[in-house]
């Protein structure tokens, strides 16, 4: 099959008219009957049967579907690449962060970024650390923000700042005297709320907590630190966070207290290992991290 072919057979088995074909496609329908015509010819069996004018897909359309949708979505990546290319004329960066890091330190950074690079555009996203690996390694993203290293070899990972776990819990949960000491997993009280399944950092909590003899059991799971924080703030239980969501939780609902013992937690600058950052863009990243050290010190 031609990439034409491709293209043309994908468009009719998600639309499932010829005519609807054509209008996705921007083409006449007799070309795109043309195109369908050829493909048959060349694979040497129907794809579509044809009753009354409608088109109905045989197993064997649905199964080469199955194949042709993924080079499709690498097609829509590629026209979406070449497009950012195209539209560089005013440099454009493009910032993917974890929602944890976008939340709690991003908006000091951009404010601060801005007075230097007023007219440069920036697009800002929020992903897992799994896909903003993809979107760099694809050339969708100039640079990404994340917790933790992905160890790829085609990422570059970049520490530039750094602190700890951190408990938190609903305002006046622990005397002054208490809440200048840090907190260990005999230290966990109430309505515990956790972190999704494989999430790195939770995984390290409840690897601690297991290692001094306490297997704690969360009444509440969630996917995003920031989740965690608004359900402390609004005296839901408590959790451990990193350093980042605890500092930009509200201090007149939320007590922090260390997490015992230590759990480091880096801030990594991840860019594709091919692509070096441009003058607007490093500037960027060292706007970043000064942003975040100065969350952490406050």
């Amino acid at each position: 099959m031609r990439l034409r072919h491709i293209e043309v057979f994908h468009a009719i088995m998600q639309v499932g008219t010829i005519s609807g074909a054509a209008q996705v496609l921007h083409i006449s329908q007799p070309a795109v009957t043309k195109v369908l015509q050829h493909c048959e010819l060349q694979l040497g069996m129907l794809l579509f049967e044809r009753v009354r004018g409608k088109l109905y897909p045989k197993p064997e359309a649905h199964r080469l579907f199955i194949e042709t949708e993924k080079l499709n979505r690498d097609l829509q990546g590629i026209r979406r690449l070449a497009a950012s290319l195209k539209g560089r004329a005013v440099e454009t960066i493009r910032l993917v962060s974890t929602p944890a890091v976008a939340n709690s330190v991003l908006p000091a950074a951009m404010t601060h970024w801005r007075h230097d690079f007023p007219t440069t555009r920036c697009e800002l996203a929020t992903h897992h650390t799994s896909e903003i690996v993809n979107t760099l390694r694809l050339g969708e993203a100039d640079l990404g923000l994340s917790l933790r290293d992905p160890c790829h070899p085609g990422i570059v990972a970049e520490p530039i700042a750094q602190g700890v776990m951190t408990a938190i819990a609903p305002a006046r949960s622990w005397s002054a005297d208490e809440a200048s000491k840090p907190l260990g997993a005999d230290g966990l009280f109430g309505e515990l709320i956790g972190h999704a399944e494989h999430d790195p950092l939770g995984e390290l909590m409840v690897a601690a907590c297991e290692a001094q003899g306490v297997h704690p059991t969360f009444s509440t799971v969630v996917q995003t630190y920031q989740i965690a924080r608004s359900l402390v703030e609004a005296g839901a239980g408590m959790a451990v966070v990193d350093p980042f969501t605890a500092a930009s939780a509200d201090r007149d609902k939320v007590q922090c207290r260390p997490w015992a013992p230590t759990i480091s937690v880096q801030l990594f600058l991840l860019t594709a290992n091919s692509s070096p950052l441009s003058h607007a863009a490093r500037a960027l990243a060292n706007c970043i991290g000064e942003a975040a050290r100065a969350r952490l010190d406050k």
